[in-house]
């Protein structure tokens, strides 16, 4: 009879640590949750103003622009352009004409376009380069 009692003793111990196992990586995921949401917080606080509250959002940087960035698409907001000067042809931005090149997310002068093109010269002329670098790999690997 000791055999089989020392069997089951056995099986308990075994159980009570597998029950040990399963608490302790509960508790370590719930650390690990609370670390994550620790940095998150700090991270969010790192976006907000210095004095703890909300801050608004930057203005756009067209002179006289009076559009509510707070409502405007994170793309926006991040280059500090409404949407409605980013499309436009020709915006004031620190006196002189310019506009906003989507290639480059900056105002230029309007003198870096061709015509009534959003993106600058510089910029096309690199996209140019790789649409034909890439035609011509296509190209040379069909005539064999």
């Amino acid at each position: 009879m000791e055999l089989g009692e020392d069997r089951r003793s056995l099986k308990d111990h075994r159980m009570e640590d597998e029950d040990l196992e399963e608490d302790e990586e509960e508790e370590e995921d719930e650390e690990e949750s609370s670390e994550a949401d620790r940095k998150r917080s700090r991270a969010a606080a790192g976006r907000s103003s210095k004095k703890g509250g909300w801050a608004p959002p930057p203005p756009c940087q067209a002179e006289n622009c009076s559009s509510d960035m707070a409502d405007a698409k994170r793309y926006h907001r991040r280059h500090k352009v409404c949407e409605f000067h980013a499309k436009a042809p020709v915006v004031v931005v620190a006196g002189l004409q310019q506009r906003f090149c989507q290639q480059c997310s900056r105002f230029h002068e309007l003198s870096e376009f061709d015509e009534a093109k959003r993106s600058c010269r510089r910029r096309l002329a690199g996209h140019n380069e790789r649409r034909r670098k890439s035609s011509y790999d296509y190209q040379g690997e069909g005539s064999n």
